[in-house]
């Protein structure tokens, strides 16, 4: 890897090298997952700060694992019981968080922009797990690891991004991510939730408002969570959106017979995805989680444990050991 990274914001700055360097380095600790041990000592001594000022259980929890399993003490602060209620600034909260000598932080924040901000003023790695309607960089990593392990390779996909990509974190980071990789990516939904403007984020992105056209073709097709609250949106009825843009079997049969199919969960089954699809052959939505624990995993040793890029790999020291 060319460039060390000094944390993770967002993947629209990553190189292509990088984001292969990380595919690469969760590629051991996914075995590792198997393992009847799974606990290493790589971050014994380091302690990793859980901060989410939004609610989250699948993230919040894959990223506890993975600090873990690597030996790590974590510190967590959540914004229902934190003195955010009182009115103290992200700024002095994540202080005091540094206070207590933290080696990185994790932090999730319903604002854009929250997890730079913290990076910028304080002196230990950030890894951002979801900020605002901005990125969701481990979700993009950990999809991505899932397309190259089903399909053999990541470069040069069709892929189509479903349902409300205006508002989407995790839309935005796959976009980011897979174009460097010469996907093309066809963006659908509800014309309110995806404007033409949005072919402007990164070359070989379309958008289509018709469901049919959009995923003829398609290898890989991502069902993004549907927020009920907009969903309920006077101009949009649950049934309209069923209607118009639910990923049942007969839709799935118009992309390639061996497309793959994710979600980013929590799945809202029945609405924006039929639960035949979410649990049939071709779905990864449990292969997503699995890779998610890898590539944070993976994200932790590096940022916070310090090794070279060459270094040896303690997951695979571990299962060479038990050969």
């Amino acid at each position: 890897m060319s460039q060390r990274l000094s944390h993770l914001l967002g993947t629209e700055n990553l190189s292509r090298e990088q984001i292969a360097f990380i595919l690469d380095q969760a590629k051991p600790f996914q075995e590792f997952q198997r393992h009847p041990l799974k606990k290493l000592a790589t971050l014994r001594g380091k302690t990793v700060a859980i901060a989410f000022f939004e609610s989250s259980t699948r993230t919040r929890i894959s990223f506890t694992t993975a600090a873990a399993r690597l030996g790590a003490d974590t510190m967590a602060l959540q914004a229902e019981t934190s003195s955010l209620k009182k009115g103290e600034s992200l700024i002095d909260t994540v202080r005091t968080l540094e206070a207590m000598r933290p080696d990185g932080i994790v932090i999730r924040h319903a604002s854009s922009g929250a997890p730079e901000f913290v990076a910028q003023r304080l002196e230990i790695p950030v890894l951002n797990a979801g900020d605002g309607t901005h990125e969701h960089p481990t979700q993009a990593l950990l999809d991505a690891l899932t397309i190259r392990d089903r399909k053999g390779k990541l470069e040069d996909w069709n892929i189509t991004i479903l349902g409300d990509i205006l508002h989407s974190r995790v839309a935005r980071s796959n976009i980011h991510l897979l174009t460097k990789f010469g996907v093309k990516i066809t963006l659908c939904g509800p014309a309110m939730w995806v404007p033409r403007e949005l072919e402007r984020l990164a070359p070989n992105v379309r958008v289509s408002h018709r469901v049919e056209e959009s995923l003829d073709g398609a290898d890989v097709v991502m069902v993004l969570r549907v927020q009920t609250e907009r969903i309920h949106e006077p101009s949009l009825a649950p049934d309209e959106y069923i209607a118009g843009y639910q990923l049942s079997p007969a839709r799935l049969r118009l992309a390639r017979p061996d497309a793959l199919v994710l979600h980013p969960g929590p799945i809202v089954r029945g609405l924006e995805i039929d639960s035949a699809v979410a649990d049939g052959p071709q779905s990864g939505v449990l292969e997503q989680v699995t890779n998610g624990l890898a590539i944070r995993m993976a994200l932790l040793y590096h940022l916070i444990g310090g090794a070279a890029a060459d270094a040896p790999h303690p997951a695979k020291d571990r299962l060479n050991a038990s050969d």
